[in-house]
């Protein structure tokens, strides 16, 4: 039996700040997670916002709350089915893109999330992590998804990243030596 490593530090918690859409059984609601107690408080993080798995229904309720105070709606977005799964993934401006991919795919997208980051030189290398995890479930993402095990290219992160690439050996193949 393994024991678990007792620790003092608490998880965040959420507040919940103010509903902004209901309907069809769901509702959206806008909120702060806040660190728990012996967290370090000088730990920086990634996003800025974040919406996951939100239904399409409530995009325009969102963005409304979302721009009214002026933060620039630019990040990285995911469009899902109705399993949840992603079927599109990209970057720009999260409300404007998402809106055109359901009006493209009506029946298809159900909900939808965004990533705001708060160093915006990272939203491509999370772009790029987010379209190699969903691989082949992205059928809208033909010019960016790579199907198979064929590994992506490593330039599509940011310059300074230490990396670890699998190759082919290059030249003439050995002659297989056969067992008698």
């Amino acid at each position: 039996m393994v024991k678990k490593k007792r620790t003092r530090k608490k998880p965040a918690t959420k507040r919940l700040i103010q509903r902004v859409w209901t309907g069809d059984g769901w509702s959206v609601e806008y909120g702060e997670l806040r660190r728990g107690k012996g967290r370090p408080p000088s730990v920086s993080r990634l996003f800025k916002f974040l919406g996951e798995k939100i239904p399409f229904d409530a995009i325009d309720d969102v963005r409304a709350h979302f721009v009214s105070d002026g933060t620039p709606a630019m990040g990285v977005y995911v469009a899902h089915d109705s399993m949840g799964a992603a079927r599109y993934v990209g970057r720009g401006h999260v409300f404007h893109r998402l809106k055109s991919h359901k009006k493209a795919h009506p029946r298809e997208l159900v909900y939808f999330s965004f990533y705001i980051v708060e160093n915006k030189q990272h939203e491509r290398e999370i772009e790029t992590l987010l379209i190699r995890a969903a691989g082949p479930q992205l059928e809208f993402n033909d010019r960016k998804k790579r199907v198979g095990i064929k590994a992506g290219n490593v330039h599509d992160y940011e310059a300074g990243t230490h990396f670890y690439e699998r190759r082919t050996k290059r030249g003439r193949r050995a002659k297989k030596q056969s067992v008698e």
